[in-house]
């Protein structure tokens, strides 16, 4: 008897393609699309993925995670900014909704496999199952796969790990599967048109507070720090001729603080404090590369782990590094763990 997959379906083409790979390779295939916010074009996205299930002729299940998603991912996600935070919301998702409830659903269901469409790949290392950079480093998307339980990652398929993304357009106009010309999804889809500043605003209230340089001379005003992200650059509304950036946010004291032109040895730091640790290898103190951003350059750092937070000192100072983000940790392409920026 085939295995079972139940696959992610969002009405993207990477998820359809996905679908596609599986049940062509023999797997018994059920699509399940995840509901998580009332609006974010849900009815558009359903309907494309239900389009791609009935050319598959897989059966799509539809999971309302809803409330879910609000308190575990969207309530923290504000949380977190009111406290001068920069939170990455898709990595709590992965964690709580796509590799958390969804992933039970799908083995109460009686699933063998669960499968999405990230860029990732899962590779057995020593009998345990570990995560890897895929083969398209332009898409990977490893950095926010980070705080997924590792044994989850056993019945974790990503059928997409050794694909680029033309690779994957092509396969989709192949079967001529109806998302094969659909763009892909652009940032939070919670926040709709508006600029995230101003959804923000209607979440947190705004507080005004001055803008100081590092030797503490007022420049200006702000209405609130948590509308702020640590390396910015527009829309401070300094006036000055000389480009300001985001260096520190004093919660505590309402207190803006910015570096004078990109080079500013305010900017950078030489070591962070990384709590909510996640492991995916045995891997818990010593040299590795290390990514604070998404889509920045792994860096060269030593790593010291204790029993809930590690010390992450870079090899050479680091700019723009925000409290709320994720570092991950990297042995070249696999995935050694990570945790979130104190």
């Amino acid at each position: 008897m085939a295995p079972t997959v139940v696959v992610a379906m969002s009405g993207g083409v990477d998820s359809s393609v996905a679908a596609a790979l599986l049940k062509q390779n023999g797997f018994e295939v059920i699509g399940a699309h995840i509901v998580c916010w009332d609006g974010c074009e849900l009815k558009e996205e359903r309907r494309d993925a239900l389009r791609v299930a009935l050319q598959l002729n897989v059966p799509l299940l539809t999971f309302d995670f809803r409330d879910a998603y609000r308190k575990a991912v969207f309530d923290q996600m504000i949380r977190a900014y009111a406290e001068g935070k920069t939170p990455n919301p898709d990595v709590r998702c992965n964690r709580e909704i796509k590799f958390g409830l969804f992933w039970e659903k799908a083995l109460e269901l009686g699933a063998n496999y669960v499968a999405t469409g990230h860029y990732a790949k899962r590779v057995d290392h020593g009998g345990e199952p570990g995560l890897w950079e895929a083969r398209d480093k332009a898409k990977d998307q490893s950095y926010f796969l980070w705080a997924v339980n590792q044994g989850r990652l056993r019945r974790v398929i990503f059928p997409l790990q050794s694909l680029t993304k033309p690779e994957v357009r092509q396969i989709a106009r192949g079967l001529k599967l109806s998302t094969a010309a659909k763009k892909d999804s652009q940032g939070l889809c919670f926040v709709g048109p508006v600029h995230f500043d101003d959804f923000l605003r209607e979440y947190i209230p705004c507080r005004q507070g001055v803008v100081v340089d590092s030797n503490g001379k007022i420049l200006g005003a702000h209405d609130g720090v948590a509308f702020y992200t640590v390396g910015q650059r527009h829309g401070l509304g300094l006036g000055a001729q000389a480009p300001y950036y985001v260096a520190e946010k004093n919660v505590a004291t309402n207190t803006l603080i910015v570096g004078v032109g990109p080079e500013d040895p305010i900017l950078f730091k030489n070591e962070v404090s990384v709590g909510q640790l996640n492991w995916l290898s045995d891997f818990r103190s010593g040299r590795c590369e290390t990514r604070i951003r998404y889509r920045q350059s792994k860096v060269p750092a030593q790593v010291t782990a204790g029993d809930d937070k590690a010390r992450v000192i870079f090899e050479s100072p680091q700019r723009g590094v925000a409290a709320g983000q994720s570092a991950v940790f990297y042995d070249a392409e696999r995935v050694l763990g990570g945790g979130v920026i104190l």
